[in-house]
């Protein structure tokens, strides 16, 4: 059985984020279907996410401020938010926080 669009979207994800951060936790977690009803929630003509939740916790965001630290996440999911990603959660701490 292939996996569905969005294990593949999950996977991509994750592996972008494990390559550009090397994070000592992550969470990623799609929550496209919670925000049906509003116009960013219609999914993507590949199937892909539209919405997503990202915890991580990685040496990369020590002494960065918040809005640093979530436009670093911004970047490495540069290509998703091309593609049709619409929102993205994000939960981003150094360790030790």
């Amino acid at each position: 059985m292939e996996p569905s669009s969005t294990t593949t979207h999950l996977a991509r994800i994750r592996s972008t984020l494990q390559a550009g951060l090397s994070p000592a936790g992550l969470d990623v977690e799609d929550e496209s279907a919670l925000h049906a009803g509003h116009g960013g929630a219609t999914r993507r003509p590949d199937g892909g996410i539209t919405h997503l939740r990202v915890r991580v916790v990685a040496q990369a965001f020590t002494g960065k401020s918040r809005v640093e630290r979530h436009r670093l996440v911004n970047t490495l999911l540069a290509q998703e938010i091309a593609e049709g990603l619409h929102a993205i959660a994000i939960d981003a701490k150094a360790p030790g926080e």
